[in-house]
């Protein structure tokens, strides 16, 4: 007897639980206001030595070291060496996953934002006409 259909369950429920631990480090990593810094500072300049990304940072180089590696094991930055030099780098893939993640959602919100948005044009335009 020929088998049409292949046992693919265990693959998937697999690649579903690493696909939500990963959504759940690259959204642990950026509840952090210096770590979201970081990114920032990488999405400008590309790549920054850790120096660099330390500078504008009232804190050890040993706590920017601890907050790039929970930025590295969210795998939302690569380190390369070379001579002494450590470069940091921007990689964007688990962004783009908590983008995805996050646009299935968007339903829930827009419409509220959207009458927001109007309730506030309204409002100004009230103003206006009383200023007159």
């Amino acid at each position: 007897m020929t088998r049409l259909t292949t046992r693919r369950a265990p693959l998937i429920l697999s690649d579903m639980v690493n696909y939500r631990q990963r959504l759940d480090r690259t959204f642990a990593a950026l509840v952090d206001p210096t770590r979201r810094a970081i990114l920032v500072h990488l999405e400008r300049k590309n790549s920054a030595s850790i120096g660099k990304l330390a500078e504008p940072f009232a804190i050890k180089l040993p706590a920017v070291m601890k907050h790039l590696d929970v930025l590295a094991d969210a795998g939302l930055i690569t380190r390369t060496k070379s001579g002494r030099t450590v470069t940091v780098r921007l990689r964007p893939q688990p962004m783009r996953e908590a983008m995805a993640w996050l646009s299935r959602y968007e339903r829930f919100w827009t419409g509220g934002l959207d009458r927001l948005a109007a309730h506030a044009e309204r409002k100004e335009a009230e103003a206006r006409s009383k200023g007159r």
